[in-house]
């Protein structure tokens, strides 16, 4: 069986209803595209990870967070998923709820800009433009400096993930910036 996108999208909607969550989704599927786009991966496959990564998230949060991962990953093999889809999406709560170590390139770059979406997403919002266009990696990581700002933004598991693929910190946050600018409407940011 063949997984689309569109099949993603939709099990992910019916797993999560908040708006916030499924904009997070779509900002980590753009991120995942863009580096497997300037790594020659498969864009396709990278991208359903991005977006089913967090598809159990709205039914552990609250009770249960330590079963994140657990229930996605059930659910996606009952669903057909490919096995490197459902190993990406354990491995991106690695040291957290997951004891799957990220391994390939697919799961060590789901690890790291997971939480840096959120992060660059934050820093948009409180621009004046409220916008990806004019956000630099300079401002971000000013951002990331102070550690009350996206408080939530675990920047120790950001710095362990840029040392397991092997680039800069800046190289990342740009690489996060490009990919989200591409569906900047879609995140709700920028003019209306």
């Amino acid at each position: 069986m063949t997984v689309t996108r569109e099949d993603a999208w939709e099990l992910l909607k019916e797993y999560n209803q908040d708006e916030g969550h499924l904009r997070h989704a779509l900002a980590v599927e753009a991120c995942m595209r863009y580096f497997a786009s300037k790594s020659g991966e498969d864009e396709d496959m990278w991208g359903l990870a991005g977006l089913v990564h967090d598809l159990d998230w709205e039914r552990v949060s609250d009770k249960e967070p330590e079963n994140h991962t657990k229930l996605a990953a059930a659910v996606l093999e009952e669903k057909g998923y490919p096995r490197e889809v459902i190993r990406a999406v354990q491995a991106h709560g690695w040291g957290i709820c997951s004891d799957v170590e990220p391994l390939s390139e697919m799961e060590k770059t789901l690890y790291s800009v997971d939480e840096l979406t959120g992060l660059v997403m934050t820093t948009a919002l409180v621009r004046p433009s409220r916008s990806l266009s004019d956000l630099t990696v300079k401002s971000v990581k000013k951002k990331w400096k102070d550690k009350r700002f996206a408080a939530g933004v675990d920047r120790e598991l950001i710095e362990r993930g840029t040392a397991m693929m092997g680039i800069e910190l800046s190289d990342l946050i740009d690489g996060v910036i490009q990919a989200m600018r591409s569906i900047e409407k879609d995140l709700g940011l920028g003019a209306s």
